[in-house]
């Protein structure tokens, strides 16, 4: 049984089937649960934002509120220009912490200048200032880029709101792999087909996503270019094929192959050339995950039960990580290696855990119950998961403390596999 349980991966392509309809649909965001202080800032409209097709403040309020960091404090249609010192103490005044001030410069052709400024209304300081070219059509991705300005100014981490996610979504006979901005908006198929597509996962420098697909009645290893459509397949060998998982530098991929007999660890190049056997285990070892410490870490049961251990990308002896609990599964890194996100199983219940790896500290966050794939925001601040409400599945995201919580959903429609991209280059 234990077996069964550790090689789950494969066998949700199966349950994947079950899907409902509906996956051309946006994901919609839920915040249900938010921080116990949020932090209370003014986004105006910025000057001359009316001559936009579309709000760029509007992309900015809706990031920051969606964070569960922060509380806007409404100014009503009055727009605070840029080149103007606003009064910090009305603002003050108003609640607020913080206060965003910005212009729209028309430059022709089309073509527009964003300037914003960002003050501390406590100190009544200027906290940071940008200014990004921008065509009409952007004003989603530069809203993204000033709110992910924000957010590290008034928290000290970075922002990830200018991310993307990757999900699969299954409608009638057909497999979506899906791209979408961090909020769900401008979601794209990468691939259809009319087999399970699992386990994707983004290349550092978020051009190119691998996945296993069973287009070819198996399971195969693909490397997918987002930009062209390109797809080559890198793992094609006796048996199952999957759990890809990349190198920090994106020049490898840690795999799961069974073409010497059960599944083991192995490493390739990400053309599919040069592979190397990892590690042997009398038991089953899967799902690898590659951190920025040089380390992989994957789920086995080579000691009896479900755990998470770490090996050396360069091989030798592997150590357990897990001791709490008889199941723990699918380890994902935070980038400062700080946090090791998993499954574990508690009370008959799968949920999102996080481990701290200084102090063995394990902590649950959610209080769902068949809880899969976690995925770090690149921050480590956030951790996106699927899960299951009402009969069907959803994404959703929460805190790597567990306050902040978020659910995504298509409607009428089921998403698993989600992956959370790194910060755009």
């Amino acid at each position: 049984m234990t077996r069964i349980l550790i090689a789950f991966r494969l066998l949700l392509a199966i349950a994947l089937a079950g899907f409902a309809h509906g996956a051309l649909a946006q994901l919609s965001i839920e915040i249900t649960g938010a921080g116990a202080s949020r932090f209370p800032v003014i986004i105006p409209i910025f000057e001359n934002e009316g001559q936009l097709p579309n709000s760029v403040t509007d992309v900015v309020r809706a990031d920051l509120d969606r964070s569960g960091l922060f509380s806007l404090v409404d100014l009503g249609p009055l727009a605070l220009p840029e080149a103007v010192l606003p009064d910090l103490p009305a603002m003050r005044g108003r609640g607020a912490d913080a206060v965003l001030t910005g212009s729209v410069l028309p430059q022709g052709n089309g073509r527009y200048e964003v300037r914003f400024r960002l003050f501390d209304t406590q100190t009544q300081l200027e906290l940071g200032a940008m200014a990004l070219p921008m065509m009409a059509a952007q004003n989603r991705m530069i809203g993204h880029r000033i709110a992910d300005f924000v957010y590290e100014k008034l928290t000290g981490q970075p922002g990830y709101f200018s991310t993307r996610i990757a999900y699969v979504i299954k409608s009638g006979p057909n497999f979506e792999l899906q791209v979408a901005d961090a909020d769900g908006m401008n979601a794209a198929a990468a691939l259809r087909s009319r087999e399970p597509i699992i386990s994707p996962t983004w290349s550092p420098d978020g051009q190119r996503l691998a996945y296993v697909s069973f287009e070819q009645k198996k399971p195969i290893i693909y490397v997918h270019t987002l930009a062209t459509g390109q797809r080559r397949i890198v793992a094609n060998f006796k048996g199952s094929n999957s759990a890809p998982a990349w190198s920090p530098d994106g020049s490898q991929l840690a795999v799961v192959l069974t073409k010497d007999g059960q599944s083991q660890l192995y490493v390739l190049n990400a053309d599919g050339s040069g592979v190397r056997r990892l590690a042997s285990s009398a038991g089953i070892d899967t799902e690898p995950y590659w951190g920025n410490d040089s380390n992989i870490y994957f789920t086995s049961d080579r000691g009896g039960s479900p755990q998470i251990y770490r090996i050396s990308a360069g091989g030798g002896s592997a150590q357990r990580v897990t001791f709490d609990g008889n199941y723990n599964v699918t380890p994902r890194l935070s980038a400062d290696g700080t946090l090791l996100a998993f499954i574990t199983r508690n009370a008959g219940r799968f949920q999102v855990a996080v481990q701290d790896l200084a102090t063995r500290q394990t902590t649950i966050l959610t209080d769902s119950a068949r809880d899969e794939s976690p995925s770090f925001a690149p921050n480590g601040r956030m951790i996106l998961y699927a899960t299951e409400s009402g009969g069907r599945g959803v994404l959703s995201a929460v805190s790597s403390d567990g306050r902040i919580k978020q659910r995504l959903t298509v409607q009428a429609a089921d998403v698993r596999e989600p992956a959370w991209g790194p910060q755009p280059r």
